[in-house]
């Protein structure tokens, strides 16, 4: 029996459902970015993109709506590689004045991939003619990109060498503080994403497109 041919409609599926797993982690990272931060700004913009990412999970629902899909989430594999990087970093780093931009290093990683996929599915969406799954993906693509921006502008103003006046005066080293608040509290775990649907190997070319 003849394998049906994989079309444009099945990768735009294929990557949404990719898409939608990776927001949800990107949920669980940026709440547990925002308890490891010291800085009160990036703390903030942690928090606030949380808050925003829900939203979008939300969105995203919205979409497989218009495409009359049913919302499944599907591994990402580079999501759980970027947030993985993450959990190491805060370990090795945990203890230094380089933590909140390491922060920063590993929640930008999150947003480039994010831009890239609300990209292309945003492009995908137009050519399939799902022009209201378009202007939902354009809007969070816009606040992927409006967040980026703001990070990298903190980026700019964190202490990242240790020369002010904190490490100066030999203030306590901040490794155990930063570490535990990287920690989840038992009151997280209903953070904790379900275990999303196994989805049969594609056949043929696969789904994922690159941006």
């Amino acid at each position: 029996m003849a394998t049906k041919q994989k079309t444009l409609e099945d990768a735009f599926y294929e990557t949404l459902k990719d898409v939608y797993y990776a927001e949800k982690q990107s949920v669980r990272a940026l709440k547990k970015s925002a308890k490891a931060a010291e800085n009160d700004e990036l703390r903030e913009a942690f928090t606030t993109h949380a808050e925003e990412s829900a939203h979008q999970v939300e969105r995203l629902g919205q979409v497989f709506e218009i495409i009359g899909k049913p919302a499944r989430a599907k591994t990402c594999e580079a999501m759980q590689g970027i947030t993985s990087e993450m959990e190491e970093d805060l370990e090795d780093f945990g203890d230094s004045p380089a933590a909140d931009a390491v922060l920063i290093g590993c929640a930008q990683a999150v947003e480039h991939y994010e831009i890239a996929r609300y990209g292309t599915l945003k492009t995908w969406a137009r050519q399939l003619g799902h022009e209201d799954a378009a202007k939902l993906l354009e809007e969070t693509l816009e606040e992927e990109k409006k967040t980026d921006a703001l990070l990298s502008e903190i980026a700019e103003r964190i202490n990242v060498d240790g020369s002010e006046t904190d490490a100066a005066e030999g203030d306590a080293p901040r490794g155990k503080a930063a570490k535990g608040k990287a920690k989840a509290d038992p009151a997280d775990a209903a953070d904790d994403l379900e275990e999303p649907a196994k989805d049969e190997p594609a056949k043929g070319a696969k789904a994922k497109a690159k941006a």
